[in-house]
């Protein structure tokens, strides 16, 4: 087999010799020498470039792939994968939290006969009580509101199969949740437990804000539950109006007084006119997607290649990825409809 292991990376430079040392480590464990190590760097500020690119003129099998600024982590995961050349490809960051030992435990399930394996977190070693917290209330509420069903506590820690690759490749969405594009593309997966390590150095990358729009790309990308339930918002909200005007008519015409409270009034109008901004919010999310994807701009820029068989991107590379392909048309075939209702169909006349 040949195995790709993509690695993307954003200011890694504590971590990323270290990181290049394990994997090596495992594969050669693994009795593993055909691969390929795929450093992602998505426009570090620090080193992390410099010392990618002294990785890979000592280690003729380290590719690296620089992006021109920081696209994001989905995004470099994907320029990761559409380069990747491997049977199988394995997706692991560069902070060491996903041990690399896993990932041979993932290529025996992948000759098992599985197209994924993908790592389901058990226990979280180094983590406050809040991040646990919040993790786990955005794995449970993604899985309850998302249209495809998405394993709970798993990232992007995973080995693919060629298929399964592809398939990602062919989708050409903007927005890249890359654990609930596998799980849509479904094909035969299998879970694989393990204990997440602390941090082995630096700062993390997914802070509470990164956290929050991860979610948000998430439940956007596979659902329309927020859409649905603006709407029934909205209708709760003016059932709610409706009764109170009924009740208000009917208090003039049965006492001969209006309903008194200004401050009711008031705070009835700034409640319902909040619902009313939130819910123009969510359809904002929603078109604003739409924006974005009728722009049509590529998914990233590559700044530079090294380790390639050539520097020069191809024409599919660093640009938006493909549309699938569709089917050929089948060919056109002239039809009259009968007086009966009945189709009659032509043939073409033949030109020697």
């Amino acid at each position: 087999m040949h195995l790709s292991i993509v690695v993307p990376c954003y200011n890694e430079e504590k971590v990323i010799a270290e990181t290049h040392r394990r994997l090596v480590a495992v594969l050669r464990q693994g009795g593993i020498d055909d691969y390929e190590l795929l450093y992602v760097d998505d426009g570090s500020r620090d080193e992390t470039a410099t010392i990618l690119g002294a990785l890979q003129a000592t280690d003729p099998q380290v590719r690296v792939l620089l992006l021109s600024r920081n696209f994001g982590h989905q995004i470099a995961i994907s320029a990761g994968i559409e380069h990747a050349s491997g049977d199988a490809v394995v997706l692991i960051d560069a902070d060491l939290q996903d041990p690399p030992e896993v990932v041979l435990e993932m290529v025996q399930r992948w000759r098992e006969g599985f197209d994924v394996a993908y790592g389901v977190r058990v226990d979280r070693l180094g983590e406050t009580a809040f991040k646990r917290a919040t993790a786990k209330i955005f794995y449970r509420a993604l899985n309850r509101f998302s249209d495809t069903e998405i394993p709970l506590d798993v990232g992007d820690f995973r080995l693919m199969d060629r298929a399964v690759v592809d398939a990602l490749i062919s989708m050409p969405e903007r927005a890249r949740f890359i654990r609930g594009m596998v799980s849509w593309v479904g094909f035969k997966q299998v879970a694989v437990p393990y204990t997440r390590a602390p941090r082995f150095a630096g700062e993390t990358k997914y802070p509470l804000v990164k956290m929050l729009r991860l979610a948000v790309d998430g439940l956007t990308s596979f659902s329309l539950v927020p859409l649905r339930l603006a709407s029934w918002v909205g209708i709760l909200s003016a059932g709610i109006a409706l009764l109170g005007v009924i009740f208000a008519i009917a208090t003039r015409l049965l006492t001969d007084r209006w309903v008194p409270g200004w401050a009711a009034l008031f705070v009835a109008v700034t409640f319902f006119g909040g619902i009313q901004l939130l819910a123009l919010g969510v359809v904002g999310e929603y078109v604003g997607r739409i924006y974005a994807e009728a722009k049509r701009r590529p998914l990233y820029l590559l700044r530079s290649r090294l380790g390639f068989e050539s520097d020069v991107p191809t024409p599919r590379q660093g640009r938006a990825l493909p549309e699938p392909a569709r089917a050929p048309r089948p060919p056109y075939t002239p039809r009259t409809i009968r007086p009966d209702g009945r189709e009659r169909a032509h043939q073409l006349n033949q030109v020697p």
